[in-house]
């Protein structure tokens, strides 16, 4: 009898999601409704939630483009505004050329460093690609997603003209009673903080007020630290325009169960970007999050409805070492991200190393993923004039897999010695080119779980 959850993996599994999602015209939902179950709502000004519901409505996610890959910091805004359509809202992505050259405050000890003009092109491509694997920006509905960049109504507005017509509607007093503003302006903070950046809160205000005006954008969403700048927009919209119907929402800002910063590793940055973070190590993290992290994260970073996902958490609990949620979790976020085939790659390259795979597989994996697998296994280099010669002299002479002939011969007439996953059980067995990997690599495996690698020069 298969358990819920393997039927929901086999039916996942059925769906080729190696394209981007194909999007279609959606009937209205409840968006708030289906952002509270899954615990993405941290602060929501009165009146949202009627608003959306009166019919479509634009919202729009600020995303500073310090990079041009995003990182799984930033899933969760791509994940509000992909319920934002999927509930059949228009969204809106905003890219901070402008406000990427001078940095946000918002809950940081440190200025940013400033980013000119042509890396901010090269980060804002990057990143409308990777969003359009999450968002609709390219069929006839009437909901398509946009992409803005703020750059565009902020380069031609001079300095004296921005204060004049701008800055005169906020007070300095409602701006410094920001969070953001008085954690950087307490004794605490040495830093202080550039006019510069105080100046961050009324251009993102200013952001607000021209999609409000130009796009018909009434929402902006985005995480809890943001609240401070978001309110200053609504202040912003209400003041110039005389209009109260602007609205915010946050999401909390996702941390694991111990406190820590969510997707960071020793590493760095989780990256959604396969050149900066393998597919393989993209699931490992998603696979390796402790029980308390996997039930939340199921609810925010899949599109699993409320059934499927309690049926699967029932199931976690009645077995928690099977890791049933942590393996639901890790296939549906790299699915998403890199599509089904990298997740099947992702799949196979976990077995390499627990499980029992073949010589098969493991040629079937790319460069990319061999070498994230068994990143950190000791190597060693070789000539290729060196070969051929037997399986003795390669392991305990030319290399140093074994400290001595002896040993390694005992070992392999044990059993104990895999060459590509290949058993090799005697000591005169020769290794030549047919045993090269993509050219390169011979992976050598001595016991259960030591692994080498034989660069072949």
């Amino acid at each position: 009898m298969k358990t819920q959850a393997e039927t929901l993996l086999k039916i996942q599994h059925l769906k080729e999601v190696s394209q981007p999602t194909n999007f279609h015209r959606h009937t209205m939902k409840n968006f708030v409704e289906e952002l509270k179950w899954r615990g993405m709502i941290q602060d929501i000004m009165p009146g949202t939630e009627e608003k959306l519901m009166e019919g479509p409505t634009t919202a729009y996610v600020g995303i500073d483009p310090t990079a041009d890959s995003l990182h799984i910091g930033h899933l969760v805004s791509i994940m509000i505004l992909k319920h934002f359509q999927e509930c059949g809202h228009k969204p809106i992505a905003l890219v901070g050329g402008a406000t990427g050259m001078i940095g946000d405050p918002s809950m940081k000890s440190q200025e940013r460093n400033l980013l000119d003009e042509e890396t901010l092109a090269h980060n804002i491509a990057g990143i409308k690609n990777q969003l359009s694997r999450f968002l609709d920006f390219d069929s006839d509905a009437t909901n398509r997603a946009e992409l803005v960049n703020n750059y565009d109504w902020m380069k031609g507005y001079s300095f004296l003209n921005f204060i004049r017509d701008i800055g005169k509607h906020i007070t300095v007093n409602y701006m410094m009673a920001k969070d953001s503003v008085k954690m950087r302006l307490s004794s605490e903070s040495r830093e202080g903080m550039s006019f510069t950046e105080f100046s961050y809160q009324l251009l993102q205000g200013y952001d607000f007020l021209w999609l409000y005006e130009h796009k018909g954008c009434r929402l902006q969403m985005g995480g809890s630290d943001q609240w401070g700048n978001i309110t200053t927009g609504t202040e912003l919209i209400r003041r110039t325009l005389g209009k109260t119907d602007a609205y915010a929402l946050t999401c909390p800002l996702i941390r694991k169960a111990d406190g820590k910063k969510f997707g960071k590793t020793e590493k760095g940055n989780i990256w959604l970007d396969p050149e900066r973070t393998s597919p393989y190590e993209f699931y490992q993290f998603w696979l390796n999050v402790s029980d308390e992290d996997a039930v939340r994260y199921i609810k925010i970073f899949t599109l699993l409805g409320k059934e499927d996902i309690d049926a699967a958490i029932a199931e976690h609990t009645e077995d928690p070492g099977r890791r049933t949620l942590q393996k639901l979790l890790a296939k549906e976020v790299t699915t998403l991200v890199h599509g089904a085939i990298e997740y099947e790659n992702a799949l196979a390259a976990s077995k390499m190393l627990f499980g029992n795979s073949t010589s098969e597989e493991l040629r079937k994996l790319d460069e990319r993923t061999f070498l994230a697998v068994f990143s950190g296994v000791p190597t060693f280099d070789i000539r290729k004039e060196d070969l051929p010669c037997d399986i003795v002299e390669l392991l305990s002479v030319k290399t140093s897999v074994f400290p001595s002939k002896g040993e390694c011969r005992k070992m392999v007439q044990g059993g104990g010695v895999s060459i590509n996953k290949d058993k090799v059980l005697a000591t005169d067995h020769q290794i030549g080119e047919s045993d090269i990997m993509d050219g390169k690599y011979i992976l050598v495996q001595k016991g259960k779980k030591n692994y080498f690698i034989i660069n072949i020069l």
